[in-house]
């Protein structure tokens, strides 16, 4: 008459493999992008293709 409740634990392993797929997918189609422009730029033979970081001003500080 009183029937187990079925177990959640498989479903939820399950749904926290996906979104650790998504989440590395994501991550590796990002870092391929990169790698492809800086493949693009250097194979079009430009000498300067380094992602430039913009410079930590101290515009806002006094001292």
């Amino acid at each position: 008459m009183n029937e187990p409740e079925p177990s959640r634990r498989g479903p939820l392993a399950a749904l926290l493999l996906i979104v650790v797929l998504l989440a590395g997918g994501l991550w590796l189609q990002r870092h391929l992008r990169a790698n492809a422009n800086m493949e693009d730029c250097l194979m079009s033979g430009r000498k300067n293709c380094a992602p430039v970081g913009s410079p930590v001003s101290n515009a806002g500080s006094t001292g």
